[in-house]
């Protein structure tokens, strides 16, 4: 959505360098970020139909993402009601999202019958499944979406894959079920629900690590970060406990589980983060280095997480002997591995120097090395130059470029680099709606 358009972050640097009349000028000419940004800063001087009418030939489109910002606005003026009928409209007209939303705010303002009974069809689909999970809770209804949920719960069935079943899995059906069973305050039957799953880990989570850390069973938490295999019970352990003071209890913890885990990368760098926090910043780097030390251990990100640790501590001349041992070892230095000396060479005052180098590496020419070039030039005040580097790579690099070039005050320039690569209009959508913007 953010190709070939003004993204988020430099509309908000062109509001910070006080170019609020190129928001403007732009919100009227299809620029959506633009458009959102003005009608906020309209709303902020009470300027409230204003802002609505900036908003409006986006709403016009059918574009979901425009009605959902528009109808947020809505119900933080405290016009629930307008805000609804808008969700509602979209909702009728088939998107698949308004459905959800709709909900939510339905039961936000009361009306969580309403809310549950337009979703209770819908169990089977995941995402709706958990918002009738939450919305049970405003309409007092939680005893009719646990029944829902265990009926989407075999016997015996468990998916050993993410790919197994559609719809609403085993698995997730359990922990919505387990996070009602914790609201009515039923924890037991909670955490022995989250026991029969496969997987209680999600993105980073895991559900029953969570619930046992809220509910203070400690020993328990204890026990299962002990066998829990990808560590994310020991760090929600060892949040648990640096939280409450006992800083040395949490490294204890992340110790243990190190030789356990199958992502020990993960648990050191746990470790480290933790020793980092508390001033340790000299044994941070010793994990950090003993990780990479180990064989094939000096993995990119791991690399570039010590050298940001010596960084940190001033050091960065102990990164650059690192870097400059490593490469000795294999005979070569690899981009992934070489663009992390390149702040480090820059806070020892060197970015002529760093600028020359990567010129002579093989991977010296491309667009991604000729933005970490542009990023140093930048950092040190050269402007112009980082500019003239992006320059014949731009329509790799526009961001940046129109970064930089909104920073040195050529706005023109800059959106005209931001929208020569503009995306071709999308194909007609089957519906009365959109999820790529219209125009």
């Amino acid at each position: 959505m953010q190709s070939g358009s003004i993204p988020p972050h430099l509309v908000s640097r062109l509001v910070e360098l006080g170019h609020v009349e190129e928001v403007e000028l732009w919100a009227g000419r299809g620029e959506w970020f633009c458009a959102q940004e003005w009608a906020r800063l309209l709303a902020g001087q009470g300027r409230e139909e204003q802002a609505l009418a900036v908003l409006t030939p986006y709403v016009a489109t059918g574009w979901w993402t425009a009605v959902r910002a528009t109808a947020e606005l809505l119900e933080s003026w405290g016009r629930a009601d307008e805000a609804i009928a808008l969700s509602r409209s979209r909702m009728e007209a088939g998107h698949p999202q308004a459905l959800q939303f709709h909900a939510r705010l339905l039961a936000r303002h009361g009306r969580g019958d309403e809310a549950f009974d337009l979703l209770r069809p819908h169990i089977q689909d995941w995402s709706l499944a958990a918002a009738l999970t939450d919305v049970a809770d405003d309409a007092g209804r939680d005893d009719e979406a646990a029944a829902l949920l265990a009926a989407q719960i075999p016997d015996e069935h468990r998916c050993d894959g993410p790919w197994c079943c559609r719809g609403l899995d085993p698995d997730t059906a359990i922990g919505l079920l387990a996070t009602i069973r914790e609201r009515q305050g039923r924890i037991d039957d909670a955490i022995a629900l989250l026991r029969t799953r496969d997987n209680n880990s999600l993105n980073n989570q895991d559900q029953l690590a969570d619930l046992l850390a809220r509910q203070d069973r400690t020993e328990e938490l204890h026990a299962y970060a002990a066998t829990e295999p990808l560590g994310h019970a020991a760090r929600r352990l060892a949040e648990l406990l640096e939280e409450r003071g006992d800083v040395e209890g949490a490294i204890a913890v992340y110790r243990q589980a190190g030789d356990a885990s199958i992502c020990p990368g993960n648990v050191a760098v746990g470790l480290a983060q933790l020793l980092s926090r508390h001033g340790r910043v000299d044994e941070a780097v010793a994990v950090m280095r003993a990780l990479a030390d180990a064989p094939g251990g000096a993995e990119d990100w791991i690399v570039d997480i010590l050298c940001t640790l010596y960084a940190d501590q001033g050091r960065p001349q102990d990164g650059l002997a690192y870097l400059d041992a490593l490469k000795a070892r294999r005979g070569e230095e690899e981009w992934e591995l070489f663009w992390i000396r390149l702040p480090l060479m820059a806070a020892c005052d060197r970015v002529d120097e760093a600028v020359e180098q990567t010129s002579y590496h093989p991977e010296g020419g491309t667009s991604y090395a000729v933005s970490h070039v542009a990023r140093l030039l930048a950092g040190a005040g050269r402007l112009e130059e980082a500019v003239a580097a992006l320059e014949p790579h731009s329509s790799a690099n526009s961001h940046d470029l129109a970064g930089y070039l909104i920073d040195l005050g050529r706005v023109e320039r800059a959106v005209v680099v931001l929208q020569q690569h503009s995306p071709k209009p999308p194909p007609p959508s089957p519906g009365p709606w959109h999820d790529t913007p219209p125009f």
